[in-house]
């Protein structure tokens, strides 16, 4: 997000007209608000904040048909073919990009590199073997290896040849200038708060501004107006990133990724002065849980150190996914929206080749046709959600448990004394009046306090102490320390309390 700067759009006023509305600008929504203007459709971009500044802008930019143990994971619940059709599509995406590239001449720091997944402990190698085999049946270049460009020795990896990385946010700013060139508009600082079904769909923001459009697409990472369909089928989770530089020649000249550990993935980027970028991604977790974030990026930096000897830290941030419940992708038309409105989520961490999948199907479907694929990631499957039944069941149990045992857990009513003992910096949620009150003492002592009850689905959201965030278990909304909305599905902020009542 510091080296790739956008152009700066407007907030959209008024009524306006478009063939199709995209209401999220990240790789999903500025992807396809491309494929849709090229095959000569009047677009319209709508996003809540800057372009890319959410999970897009986080992402660390691995192109790769190599998503862990999906393989095998894919035959075992969905059979041969799945896996098959899921290894084309996902290839067909990163060839995609590179011709897309190619073609506008975008400069995306385009690296051909090959993917791994590893494991250190000898436990993990049966099932590398076996993902190994089930990625080669499933069409890929895939091996098993003992030995990898990682500085330290790993018990075995499946490795997949001619993957690639790059910087997603020039890309896509490649496909901003094509397409505005198109007479596509983008309008930044406009939340879309109202969707009404129709012939066209009628679309209002926060501000009161309305869109009518032919053709909706929701690519709000978590789907809006979804009538809590897609919501049950979801599950979110937040991983932690750190960068810095490597020393020169300590290249491991690859993509990584382990389960191991609470996760580990690990790849490099070029930097200016020819030196690399080293990013690592781990210890993932629950949105609002109460997880200690401080200490999830102490041990990432303390992992990172000893196995890249001389690597420095210089960035941290953290990205946030969903996975659908059943392994694949909603993408497709929503469910209960109609025929012309449609919906890209689930990506579980894989959104750069599935959010340009996600544009390629969705604008073949606007335009009355359909990719080979499109039944394998269709949101409304019924056959492999099915399938998936256990994992689904416990996603709404997990969900439940949020919803009824953190009501119970909130404090009581006698408040002055948790609030009383806040140090700087640190929050908790407490009763006040009998409803749940979210409370943040800040670095100068002074108190913020907000509704605990998630304006989406009424869940109580939790207290991220590394971003300083209030955040829901049950869907992944996210809030500032003053309640406004930094990430949805939620709409609406947290409502504002009076500190001077606690």
């Amino acid at each position: 997000m510091q080296t790739a700067a956008f152009p700066s759009f407007g907030p959209l006023s008024g009524t306006a007209e478009a063939d199709a509305a995209v209401i999220g600008s990240g790789i999903v929504g500025l992807s396809t608000a491309w494929e849709l203007a090229r095959a000569g459709l009047s677009v319209v971009v709508l996003e809540a904040d800057r372009l890319a500044s959410g999970v897009t802008g986080h992402t660390t930019g691995k192109l790769t048909a190599l998503h862990t143990t999906v393989y095998d994971m894919l035959r075992t619940k969905h059979g041969d073919d799945a896996a098959r059709q899921y290894a084309a599509s996902q290839s067909s995406a990163l060839r995609h990009v590179v011709d897309v590239a190619g073609e506008l001449g975008i400069g995306c720091e385009l690296e051909t590199r090959p993917a791994l997944t590893y494991c250190e402990q000898p436990e993990g190698v049966e099932a590398l073997r076996a993902e190994a085999e089930a990625a080669r049946s499933a069409g890929l270049t895939a091996s098993f290896v003992t030995e990898t460009g990682l500085p330290f020795p790993v018990a075995g990896a499946v490795r997949v040849e001619d993957q690639a990385q790059f910087h997603p946010l020039k890309y896509l700013r490649g496909l901003v200038d094509d397409l505005v060139a198109r007479g596509g508009r983008i309008h930044e600082g406009t939340r879309v708060t109202d969707l009404d079904y129709g012939d066209p769909c009628r679309l209002t923001t926060d501000a009161g501004a309305t869109v009518s459009a032919r053709h909706v697409v929701v690519a709000t990472h978590h789907p809006l107006f979804d009538n809590a369909v897609l919501s049950t089928r979801l599950t979110q989770h937040r991983d932690l990133v750190i960068a810095g530089s490597l020393p020169a020649g300590r290249d491991p000249e690859g993509m990584y990724i382990t389960e191991e550990g609470g996760k580990r993935s690990v790849r490099t980027a070029p930097l200016a002065d020819g030196s690399r970028l080293l990013i690592v991604t781990g210890e993932m977790f629950t949105p609002g849980t109460g997880a200690d974030t401080e200490a999830g990026y102490a041990r990432l930096q303390t992992w990172a150190e000893e196995h890249f000897p001389g690597f420095t830290i210089g960035y941290r941030w953290a990205a946030q996914d969903n996975s659908a419940t059943d392994h694949l992708p909603l993408i497709g038309r929503l469910p209960g929206g109609g025929d012309d409105v449609y919906v890209a989520t689930g990506f579980a961490g894989w959104g750069m080749t599935g959010g340009v999948l996600a544009a390629t199907i969705i604008s073949t479907l606007v335009s009355g046709g359909e990719e080979p694929w499109s039944g394998l990631y269709d949101p409304r499957r019924i056959g492999s959600a099915l399938r998936s039944a256990p994992t689904f069941l416990k996603a709404q149990w997990d969900t439940g448990k949020h919803f009824v045992k953190d009501r119970l857990d909130t404090l009581g009513d006698g408040t002055h004394g948790p609030v009383r003992s806040l140090e700087p910096g640190e929050a908790t949620v407490v009763r006040v009046g009998g409803k749940p009150c979210a409370v943040h003492r800040d670095d100068q002592g002074e108190l913020h306090a907000v509704s605990a009850v998630c304006t989406h689905l009424g869940c109580i959201v939790g207290f991220n102490n590394a971003e300083r965030t209030w955040e829901c278990p049950c869907h992944g909304s996210r809030f500032g320390i003053d309640g406004e909305v930094l990430q949805g599905p939620a709409l609406r902020p947290l409502e504002r309390q009076d500190p001077g009542e606690l």
